[in-house]
């Protein structure tokens, strides 16, 4: 008569246990769910009835009411319909009722029984991981690749019930999982002359420092930040996995292995609304870009078409790596640890050179006045990107591979982490390494101490007001970067400085110098 069955739910990017509860008792015949169902889950009453019919099961012609437990919080999606079935049998005293009490179901049901994928596979099995895990075949790789050890699959509602009461296996080998099939990065051998651009690249991916890239169109921008994951570090286990959950509850499609590999590099069009960017929603609740590129590259080309509101909401997942997204209903937090690189034209027509662009000056303040000057300042890296020279793009010879760049910031990474010491990750709670952009201001003296000619060329800039204090800040953790792949020496010295100065132009010169 009663029955209590272990599913899940998704909030966000995170799994939630639930109990499913079922009573099969007198009264006039029914179906009700209750602990707050979204509008797919309640229509699991229709798709679970079907499924039986369907299958040859006794459907209970008696009043069934279904508890989805804890009841604080909503429950969404179609992955507890299995669940609701399993229970359902039990309660109706068609399965012993000990079948289920080590085992969870996470499934979609088709209107024949069969066994439907479920969108957020990875961080749904996560939250049961503890159980052994019944699955669609489709969902499979996204579950073991959450680390759950004992995830098995089933064809059919049949083949479910078969292998409850001991008549079938379940689906254990799913073929080859450990293949990835993920698009090969491009190299940045292929970009032609832009030394300057090439420079702040690899000091964007040693020290995670954001990048801004101006210039004219046809000058490599986009080409340039493409490549940017190419020379990123490796993620780590749990960063991959962080990544995985996200991807996972994003729907978004992985390799085969179901497992994030590399870092991530989204770049949305300019047209993308603030949910889209940021995450959130109103029923569903899913990540945005920014927290699709965590541990990775978000690029926004084009920046000045994008609407000043949706930048600005970038400024605090910058600062803090997390982004919170408050409903009426519910509060949730979505990671955010992901490197800004930008691109965009000197003005509206593109050309920004006196002489050449055809913009009035009212349309160029215009143009200007879409970049936030705090988004900006957040920028360690803001780089003047001119048309590379007809000989390099005839004659010229292929630059540094990127296997070759990325040895480089492989070492200045891991100089850093030794110098800089690790911190708690505030987004996936793992110890990662500190790299120089999240080097605190208090510790800046002790990591980053300045030669005197390098403290006096920044006393000097910053008293003709060509320097701010946060820029202040933000030029010491550049320099200590390129003094890490200058071979890490102790004090920073005027070289390192002068070349952060040099790499952090201002957008007056930026925008033409008009």
């Amino acid at each position: 008569m009663f029955a209590t069955v272990r599913s899940t739910t998704l909030l966000g990017v995170v799994g939630r246990a639930v109990d499913v509860e079922v009573h099969v008792g007198v009264g006039l015949p029914g179906f009700t769910i209750v602990g707050q169902p979204d509008e797919v889950c309640r229509e699991s009453r229709d798709r679970v009835r079907a499924a039986f019919l369907s299958r040859g099961f006794a459907w209970p012609n008696r009043r069934i009411t279904v508890n989805l437990a804890p009841s604080g919080e909503r429950k969404g999606g179609a992955g507890l319909d299995l669940a609701i079935a399993i229970a359902v049998l039990i309660a109706d005293e068609q399965l012993p009722p000990h079948v289920a009490e080590r085992l969870a179901f996470v499934a979609e049901l088709g209107l024949d029984g069969s066994l439907r994928s479920v969108i957020g596979a990875a961080p749904l099995v996560a939250a049961v991981r503890d159980h052994r895990v019944v699955v669609a075949r489709g969902n499979v790789a996204a579950a073991r690749a959450a680390g759950a050890a004992d995830v098995v699959a089933a064809r059919d509602l049949a083949h479910v019930i078969a292998c409850l009461r001991g008549d079938d296996e379940w689906l254990v080998d799913t073929g080859s999982e450990a293949a990835a099939d993920e698009a090969p990065t491009p190299d940045l051998a292929d970009v032609r002359g832009q030394p300057v651009a090439r420079l702040a690249l690899e000091i964007a991916a040693a020290g995670a420092h954001h990048l801004l890239l101006v210039g004219p169109p046809g000058a490599g921008k986009s080409m340039l930040a493409r490549r940017l994951p190419g020379i990123l570090p490796a993620l780590t286990d749990d960063q991959a996995l962080s990544c995985t959950m996200v991807h996972s509850a994003a729907h978004v499609s992985m390799s085969t292995s179901g497992r994030v590999t590399r870092p991530p590099f989204r770049s949305p069009h300019h047209s993308i609304s603030l949910v889209g960017l940021i995450g959130g929603g109103t029923s569903a609740m899913r990540p945005g870009e920014i927290s699709l590129a965590s541990e990775g590259v978000l690029f926004l080309d084009e920046l000045g078409e994008f609407a000043p509101s949706v930048l600005d909401a970038l400024r605090q997942p910058l600062e803090e790596g997390v982004v919170h997204v408050s409903r009426a209903r519910t509060t949730l937090t979505f990671p955010a640890r992901f490197l800004l690189v930008a691109a965009a034209n000197p003005c509206p027509c593109g050309a920004g050179a006196p002489g050449v662009c055809v913009c009035d000056d009212a349309a160029r303040a215009k143009y200007v006045r879409r970049f936030s000057g705090p988004l900006l300042d957040r920028f360690d890296l803001r780089v003047s990107v001119g048309l590379p020279r007809v000989d390099d793009l005839v004659d010229g010879g292929k630059g540094e591979t990127s296997a070759l760049v990325a040895a480089r910031v492989l070492r200045a990474r891991a100089i850093a982490v030794e110098r800089n010491g690790t911190v708690n990750s505030t987004v996936n709670g793992t110890v990662n390494g500190t790299v120089n952009a999240k080097i605190a201001v208090d510790d800046l003296d002790t990591v980053a101490p300045l030669a005197p000619a390098a403290r006096a060329l920044l006393r000097r800039e910053l008293e003709v007001g060509r320097l701010s204090g946060r820029g202040l800040h933000r030029v010491r953790r550049v320099a200590r970067t390129i003094a890490d792949l200058d071979g890490a020496p102790e004090v920073v010295g005027e070289s390192h400085v002068a070349t952060a100065l040099q790499l952090r132009t201002g957008l007056g010169v930026l925008m033409g110098g008009r």
